[in-house]
């Protein structure tokens, strides 16, 4: 059977998992009366919740005598790191890009990887059917993205399909035939992409995406590149630099047929496979023969620009919502994290048995925050912190971020406004149809922690922000943070309604009456810029006159609700969020007053 390796990969909400659940669909990869979950590939509940793809996932299908191996890609820039193991499983990309759209910064991040690699894409313009669609324009802005990356003369030569993921169907015209289903795109490909080139020499192959099996043990997908291997055969694994890192057996070989994986008795060069049996094989690392002494080349993965202290939680309420609360468990589950997840980096913090750990973004150290507190952990997280290097000549440098900010022509001011106060520098300013215009800054990543939602409310939820890592630039200066200090417990408790109704002029509560409180916990926002210590616990002095002025009930005003997100960009570094499984609680480090006091004198004598 001939094979065809490919990847679909584009801006994040362009219709790639939907894609892909059409192609498996129409290639008769599940039976008529078969019920399945839509958008299919996205496999963990924060995938579905958020509606986007977190971990790449491989699959396959059959298109007359032609096997193809579809890898679905994330397109966060903060999951990055799989995007870029994954082109070099492939011999060709599907770009997807979406017909109002048009290609954003994601595209053009993994579109620059893909043709990098020497990849010759196919261009596939998705949501036609929308009413703003813009086929044609769309087409002259992907090619001008293509030049403006270097692609060579053959890469610009790309062929291009239009049609609706959602509706199933493609077509050699935005105006259909609709009548064909998927058959032209899985025909494109056939035709397009070339067969996988097969090296000489003995089994080898290259890890990329690694996953943990309750009864297979340590489980790695990867291509292979020279060679064939059968279960029990004796292999062993070379780092990237050929050292040798364990010597074992395959225990299991799965290939990928439909969206199930099935044991096979031989895996061949140029197929895309899942091998168990190995302890210490990772991610970049090469399998192969006991004969093969020189790794495959594997791709360098781009730095993390932001971090974060994970510790443990000591509020006194610890241990009452989560069972995983140990420093031992918190580690061990970060260092195994990090094996799967080359983007991530994991440090001892020095002097305390917290540990830092630094990621592509925001978005990617949330997600994993959201992952471990529903596993039943509890965490003490701190403010996140940008990843800075030092310059050929000492000089410190920061990371920059390209931002690209679509918005209605009304909102723009306050934008430029918000991201000038955040140090952002603006580049282009362009329309991009129906009133809305598009800009583009380059920004520290210092100043965009938390803006997602400022930018929300001052554009009314109409502005789509996308941002991609840039350069390492030279350090911008200060950045203005919260201007407003908080309200802080006094006292351990339970949160009155009466005494909340009370304290109300002083600032909008972060919490409701009934909820648990203690010493040093943040309550509310200040309306001051200083810090105010406030006793929520307060009951009304009950008397012997029954009035109904005196016992009216209490109206409270909604409290500010706190996401994940939301928390670690409100906090200061004086402040810590406390995750646990129920609970997201705001404090400070110091839950004393007088210890307070002193942190702030030592740094006060340190500046």
């Amino acid at each position: 059977m001939k094979l065809r390796n490919i990847a679909i990969i584009a801006h994040v909400d362009h219709g790639k998992t939907t894609l892909v659940d059409r192609l498996l669909q129409q290639s008769g990869a599940f039976r008529e009366n078969q019920r399945v979950a839509e958008r299919v590939m996205d496999s963990n509940d924060l995938e579905k919740e958020r509606g986007i793809t977190i971990l790449a996932k491989a699959t396959s299908v059959v298109w007359k005598d032609t096997r193809v191996n579809i890898v679905d890609t994330p397109g966060h820039a903060d999951f990055g790191g799989e995007v870029e193991r994954i082109l070099s499983m492939v011999d060709g990309a599907i770009v997807l890009v979406d017909a109002a759209e048009g290609p954003m910064p994601q595209t053009k991040f993994v579109v620059g990887k893909a043709l990098k690699i020497g990849l010759k894409p196919i261009v596939c313009i998705n949501k036609v059917d929308k009413p703003d669609a813009r086929a044609n324009e769309v087409i002259n802005e992907v090619f001008d993205l293509f030049a403006a990356l270097d692609a060579t003369d053959d890469q610009l030569d790309f062929p291009i399909i239009y049609g609706s993921a959602k509706q199933g169907w493609m077509a050699d015209s935005p105006d259909g035939p609709q009548d064909q289903g998927m058959a032209p795109l899985f025909d494109l490909v056939v035709k397009h992409v070339h067969e996988p080139v097969v090296e000489e020499g003995g089994f080898r192959m290259l890890g990329t995406l690694l996953e943990a099996n309750p009864y297979l043990g340590r489980i790695i997908t990867g291509r292979v590149f020279a060679g064939s291997v059968k279960p029990n055969q004796p292999v062993k694994v070379l780092d990237r630099k050929g050292n040798v890192v364990e010597q074992g057996r395959v225990s299991k070989i799965l290939a990928f047929r439909g969206i199930e994986r099935q044991p096979i008795d031989e895996a061949e060069a140029g197929d895309i496979v899942a091998i168990a049996g190995l302890e210490k094989f990772n991610v970049a690392d090469t399998l192969c023969a006991l004969e093969v002494a020189e790794p495959l080349q594997a791709q360098p993965i781009d730095p993390p620009t932001l971090s974060m202290t994970f510790g443990v939680n000591d509020s006194p309420l610890a241990g009452t919502e989560g069972d995983k609360v140990t420093s031992r468990v918190i580690r061990d589950r970060l260092f195994k994290e990090a094996e799967g997840n080359v983007a991530l980096r994991v440090e001892s913090a020095p002097n305390s048995d917290s540990y830092v750990v630094s990621g592509r973004g925001e978005l990617q150290l949330a997600i994993l925050i959201e992952t471990m507190r529903r596993e039943g952990f509890e965490l003490s997280i701190s403010r996140p912190k940008v990843v800075f290097q030092r310059g050929e000549a000492g000089e410190m440098l920061e990371p920059i971020e390209e931002v690209v900010i679509d918005v209605d022509e009304e909102h723009s001011g306050v934008v430029v406004q918000k991201m000038a106060e955040r140090k952002g520098e603006m580049v282009e300013m362009r329309p991009s149809g129906g009133n809305r215009l598009r800009l583009v800054f380059y920004a520290p990543t210092r100043g965009l922690i938390g803006y997602q939602g400022e930018l929300l409310t001052d554009t009314r939820g109409t502005a789509i922000m996308n941002r991609l890592f840039h350069e390492y630039a030279q350090y911008k200066g200060d950045i203005q943070g919260r201007r407003n200090g908080v309200l802080i417990s006094n006292d351990q408790g339970e949160a009155v309604a009466y005494a909340m109704w009370k304290l109300e002029d002083r600032g909008p509560m972060m919490i409701e009456p009934g909820w648990k409180v203690y010493r040093g916990m943040i309550v509310g926002e200040h309306t001051r810029d200083n810090d105010l210590e406030i006793n929520v616990l307060k009951g009304k002095q009950l008397t012997n006159i029954r009035t109904q002025s005196k016992d009216e009930a209490v109206r409270l005003t909604p409290p500010i609700r706190m996401t994940l997100e939301k928390a670690l960009a409100y906090i200061e570094d004086d402040e810590r969020v406390e995750v646990t499984p129920k609970s997201i609680r705001l404090r400070k480090v110091h839950l004393d007053p007088n210890d307070r006091k002193r942190a702030e004198r030592a740094k006060e004598a340190v500046a």
